[in-house]
């Protein structure tokens, strides 16, 4: 691995392997990994946004297009 800090994006929906996301978030963070979460509502019904955030120690994103959000129409070009 380079000085650089890798940066992954999870994207996690409904399925019954959701639950298994967090294990994933886990070992990227141990792996030195920085690790941002974007989740379906489907998706909360296997696995918690709180979870999910606790591990990853970023906020969870639930919709990249969120209503009167400053700079919500740039946030899926941001990741």
């Amino acid at each position: 691995m380079t000085d650089a800090k890798r940066k992954i994006i999870l994207g996690v929906t409904g399925g019954i392997a959701a639950y298994k996301t967090a294990e994933l978030v886990r070992a990227f963070k141990k792996s030195g990994a920085e690790v941002q979460v974007a989740m379906t509502a489907e998706a909360e019904r296997f696995v918690t946004p709180l979870t999910l955030g606790t591990l990853s120690e970023r906020p969870i994103l639930t919709s990249i297009f969120p209503e009167q959000s400053q700079g919500s129409w740039t946030r899926h070009v941001d990741l």
